[in-house]
């Protein structure tokens, strides 16, 4: 049951960081919170359209929003990257090996060129 969760969890993040405007939110919050306005502005989007970007972010857990009055803040939400992060830090691991196996295959290869290589002259 928590891997069909974190499976979920995971999904919703990937979906999320498809789109390249919701991509780009998360590098501006990265630098520093910003409220809703300051990002429809820095993405030349409507109030609504910025608002629905955020609300994908904050439901796949990238980004948390707090409302202070009339202001939204938003700030980067580091739990969720760090799960993604480790999830495709697994899968690199797994092709450094692969591409360390084929080097040494290729390095025994070469070897092998070059020993028959000199016994053949």
């Amino acid at each position: 049951m928590v891997q069909h969760l974190q499976q979920i969890d995971l999904d919703s993040a990937f979906a999320a960081l498809a789109d390249s405007t919701r991509r780009g939110v998360l590098e501006q919050l990265g630098r520093s919170e910003a409220s809703i306005t300051e990002l429809a502005d820095r993405f030349q989007m409507t109030l609504t359209g910025i608002k629905k970007h955020v609300s994908v972010l904050e439901g796949a857990g990238l980004v948390t929003t707090e409302k202070v009055g009339r202001v939204r803040s938003c700030r980067i939400g580091t739990g969720r990257l760090e799960e993604v992060a480790s999830w495709i830090e697994q899968y690199q691991q797994l092709w450094d090996a692969r591409f360390s196996a084929l080097d040494d295959v290729v390095e025994q290869l070469k070897l092998k060129e070059k020993t028959d290589g000199r016994s053949n002259e």
